[in-house]
């Protein structure tokens, strides 16, 4: 068994793993540490707690202290200094006539280097604004495109539900989204009502997806026939996935009645659940919507598309 302490650099970013050597961390301390990216100021998580060897990956850096008071201080004057730093690379870009979006920028806590993160349609090249911004700072320099994802992260915002958009409050890490995760939760597929502030499906269809796909799985299909209690047949009209109801076309003297039965009254053949690791063989035309628009069905694709090409974040590089 070997100790570590969970370490975040920024608001609801990566969480990374230090050998706290002997000094008593809690959840909410900050620590100096040694990253990639030089000297870091970040702030503890979890606190101290044991795990297997094979549970991480060596070696581990250790922390090099317990944060003071005055690198407390440096910390703050980082983040002030880090408002004329984007004001100056916002007239750099203008005076270069870049397209490119200026999103945030970051000092490391050694000032040895200032990160700028952008956005931007295509390749962009910013060779001769790096040179203008290394003039001006003195130090290294260093411009990171990020995709729209990471930008709402950073920016912040509140989503549809009304709460602080789950990507700068909690989520660390995007999880990847698709369209069928919408279509497995019965939701609508208008491109407008699934996607978040960032343009791009919503993280939190990844949230209830494990859960709907085990309900799902306990329930027929829609035009599926069903025995019914008392040995008839019936043909399935719809399903209340949460509830675990059933609404039946059942025929009753001559003429078509909707009954709704609770799923274990039934008697069917339960679908079969896909394996995680199986790709959908009908994934062809899956962005595909009954009742959708031409329109909306290609928008459909192109989010999906989208959020397969963005991949990962880029905005921990520790």
């Amino acid at each position: 068994m070997v100790k570590i302490v969970g370490v975040r650099f920024r608001n609801a970013g990566k969480v990374y793993y230090f050998d706290p050597k002997n000094y008593k961390l809690q959840s909410g301390d900050h620590v100096i540490v040694e990253t990639a990216r030089g000297v870091e100021y970040g702030t503890v998580v979890g606190g101290v707690r044991p795990v297997e060897e094979s549970a991480v990956t060596q070696p581990l850096k250790a922390v090099i202290r317990a944060a003071t008071a005055e690198d407390d201080a440096r910390a703050q004057r980082n983040r002030a200094r880090e408002k004329d730093a984007m004001r100056i690379c916002q007239e750099k870009i203008a005076k270069h006539g870049l397209e490119m979006k200026l999103i945030d920028a970051e000092y490391t806590f050694d000032n040895n280097k200032v990160l700028f993160y952008f956005t931007a349609d295509g390749r962009i090249d910013f060779r001769e604004l790096v040179k203008d911004l290394a003039a001006v700072f003195k130090m290294r320099i260093e411009l990171r495109q990020i995709g729209v994802r990471d930008e709402t992260k950073i920016l912040g915002g509140v989503g549809i539900c009304g709460r602080v958009l789950c990507c700068h409050s909690y989520l660390s890490e995007f999880a990847p989204v698709s369209i069928k995760m919408a279509k497995e939760q019965n939701l609508s597929l208008n491109p407008t009502k699934i996607s978040g502030v960032c343009g791009r499906l919503m993280c939190c269809l990844k949230n209830e997806q494990d859960t709907y796909e085990y309900l799902n799985s306990r329930l027929p299909s829609s035009g599926d026939t069903v025995t019914l209690p008392d040995g008839s047949k019936g043909e399935v009209s719809g399903v209340n996935v949460l509830r675990q109801r059933v609404k039946v076309l059942v025929d009753v003297d001559d003429e078509k009645e909707l009954h709704e039965y609770d799923v274990k009254d039934l008697k069917f053949r339960p679908r079969r659940r896909k394996d995680k690791g199986n790709k959908d063989k009908n994934s062809k035309g899956n962005a595909s919507a009954k009742g959708n628009t031409d329109a909306e069905d290609k928008e459909l694709a192109k989010l999906e598309a989208l959020d397969k090409k963005e991949g990962k974040s880029k905005l921990d590089d520790n």
